[in-house]
């Protein structure tokens, strides 16, 4: 089973050996100072930071989860994905939170919580709660990027899911480390040219494929049971696959989703780009680029998810030897973990001698000749593994030598996602704890060593925890609508309510996290042993609950202590300018500057459903160039123009001149 030839193995070796070169050569001028490694000493240009930006949003699991989706569902995938993969916090980061945030001077998200909570000693039990809360989060991406990756190469290399997510996320590590926030963005920059090929690659294949078919719509209700598969619309019933149930109700989970990212957008914006950003310009047109080039992960996401139809329609015309084959695994080897199917998959096709002559026998009078790779896309319940048609495609249409760099252009979207990940999890514990608290008068290099340090630990912890994950969409869910709710509130209220302190910020986070992971840690017990335990497994439920265990939280932090020091809410109130309930500062302002901030602030929540519009059409043209549907196509267009004449006018004129 050997996947991929000597010139494939050539092509990701130059390119492993370019990354490491790339940190090495930065390596010097990241180390000057925590600036420097942290947010590039403020010194790179906007356009570079709005393209590292759209590429540290494209990673392999990501890209695996929207492909399957889009499998399922034809274009109507992009609205489960208003969760999170569709980014639709960047459209509040691109009209307010990310200017809000650059104001502030500050390197870190944690370090802006003395910003906005003083130096007392609630404030700085709100820098701990984010820093604390950032780390937490960075293992949970670094869990979920670990099992992706591992899942994907395993379907290449003869190694274990656990094995493959070692080895990527080991080489990721070491020029993250070497390079910080520079190696961040310059290599970005790099891999944004890598996966821009394959875009462009795997559109046309797909694109000619359906050309030359009489109907794709006939072909994928085959495939998929879907008979609305090439319809753009949104619906609130559709029908899914097993395993799969929970998003039947796609409108409302639609809804529920696009309405959860707008306020987390607005309690967001505090990436190291923003804080690295020169001006409030450059905030705003970075933000644009970034939704920009963002677009051209969509065609190819459903070039895959349109390969796919064709390929299982060729591999299993008859889709029941799958529930066949499924049973016949877990008869011969007794209860199979769901997080663990993956792995016993991969030793089953790479060493069949391990296994009973009966049970390897069957699999092949089920699967045929070629079990081995027919066995790479078959689920634990008995059906086609959806997060496995991307590397199922990779495996059965791309040839060799041509797969490789294929394979190099997913690598290089989950090194980018990964190493802005890490450095921001890492800025969050040198300089907001470590520093702060530890060593204040630690040296560059010191500080520079520890980094080094927190970034190996993030790593290692996110690798384990990965092994033990049933599938990408369950740590992705939890991430999202889980630890996401958890920290909404606080996140939201810091902007928006003087009276909210530095306690309530800090145990409404404690209270969303701690809830978040004791929740993700006993929903299976209460699955079993309470008789509601059943909605956990709902991420509208888990959402919810988060929500209410960080807004309780943050009511008893805020209430229980007295108000942030009127000094400190007037210098920030000042700096920052935001809207929201303000009243007893605003009123020490003269009328311009009022008329100013009114002024700014109007136009940013005009601008807000025409940036919506822009940002959701702009992902699904393309799609529907791709499969054809030219009617839905021109509406689409004509809802895109609308919207980018209106944020033209309402954003872009207003945005201030740099000076």
């Amino acid at each position: 089973m050997d996947y991929l030839s000597w010139l494939d193995y050539l092509f990701i070796g130059l390119y492993l050996i370019i990354l490491m070169g790339v940190g090495l050569y930065l390596k010097g001028k990241a180390s000057a100072s925590l600036e420097n490694y942290f947010i590039g000493g403020r010194k790179i240009p906007w356009w570079a930071l709005g393209i590292s930006g759209t590429a540290s949003w494209v990673d392999v699991a990501g890209t695996v989860i929207i492909v399957s989706f889009l499998y399922m569902l034809g274009p109507r995938g992009l609205y489960i994905e208003l969760r999170g993969g569709v980014g639709l916090v960047l459209v509040v980061s691109l009209l307010w939170t990310g200017k809000w945030n650059r104001r502030s001077g500050c390197i870190t998200g944690a370090e802006w919580m003395a910003f906005r909570f003083g130096e007392d000693i609630w404030g700085q039990f709100a820098r701990v709660a984010k820093a604390f809360a950032e780390i937490v989060g960075t293992v949970g991406m670094l869990t979920y990027m670990a099992r992706g990756v591992g899942l994907f190469l395993s379907m290449f290399l003869p190694f274990s899911p656990f094995t493959c997510s070692i080895l990527l996320i080991g080489i990721a590590t070491l020029y993250t480390m070497l390079s910080g926030f520079y190696g961040v963005v310059y290599t970005d920059l790099i891999q944004a040219i890598i996966v821009l090929v394959t875009v462009i690659g795997i559109s046309l294949m797909a694109a000619l494929k359906v050309a030359n078919y009489s109907d794709l719509g006939v072909l994928a209700e085959q495939v998929t049971g879907n008979s609305d598969w090439l319809n753009s619309r949104l619906q609130l019933h559709t029908s899914m696959p097993k395993g799969y149930e929970l998003y039947q109700d796609l409108g409302m989970f639609a809804l529920f989703y696009a309405l959860r990212n707008i306020f987390f957008g607005m309690g967001s914006g505090d990436d190291p780009k923003y804080f690295g950003a020169r001006s409030d310009r450059e905030c705003g047109t970075l933000s644009f680029l970034w939704t920009c080039f963002f677009m051209f992960r969509w065609p190819m996401m459903i070039g895959f998810a349109t390969l796919g139809l064709f390929l299982i329609n060729d591999l299993f015309p008859d889709q029941s030897v799958l529930v066949q084959t499924a049973a016949l695994i877990k008869q011969h080897l007794g209860a199979v973990e769901h997080s663990q199917w993956a792995n016993v998959l991969t030793g089953i096709m790479q060493n069949p001698h391990h296994y009973s002559t009966e049970l390897i026998t069957g699999i092949q009078n089920l699967l045929g000749p070629d079990w081995q790779d027919k066995l790479k896309l078959v689920s634990f319940q008995g059906t086609v593994d959806p997060e496995r048609i991307l590397p199922g495609v990779m495996l059965f249409f791309i040839p060799k030598g041509v797969r490789g760099l294929i394979l190099i252009s997913l690598i290089a979207a989950s090194m980018s996602t990964f190493d802005s990940t890490v450095n921001r999890g890492a800025g969050y514990f040198t300089r907001d704890i470590y520093q702060r608290y530890f060593r204040p008068t630690a040296s560059n290099r010191e500080l520079i060593y520890v980094s080094w340090a927190i970034v190996a630990l993030m790593a290692g912890l996110g690798i384990v925890t990965g092994n033990f994950v049933k599938n990408i969409n369950d740590i992705w869910g939890w991430i999202i609508m889980g630890l996401g709710g958890g920290m909404l509130i606080p996140l939201f209220l810091r902007f928006y309510w003087w009276r909210f302190n530095g306690s309530g910020f800090a145990l409404g986070m404690f209270f969303g996290i701690i809830g978040a992971i004791l929740m993700k840690i006993g929903t299976p017990w209460l699955e079993i042993n309470c008789r509601y335990g059943y909605l956990l497994n709902d991420e509208r439920w888990q959402f919810m609950i988060m929500l209410f265990i960080g807004l309780l939280g943050a009511l008893i932090g805020t209430y229980s202590t007295r108000p942030t020091d009127f000094r400190v809410l007037e210098h920030f109130y000042r700096v920052t300018r935001p809207f929201g309930l303000w009243g007893p500062f605003k009123q020490n302002l003269s009328t311009e500057t009022r008329q100013m901030m009114k002024r700014e602030h109007r136009f940013d929540l005009l601008a807000l459903p025409f940036a919506i519009g822009f940002h959701i059409t702009l992902l699904m043209l393309p799609m529907q160039l791709i499969i054809r549907t030219f009617d839905a196509f021109a509406v689409t267009l004509i809802i895109f123009l609308i919207s980018l004449t209106g944020m033209y006018f309402l954003w872009y004129r207003h945005l201030p001149r740099d000076r």
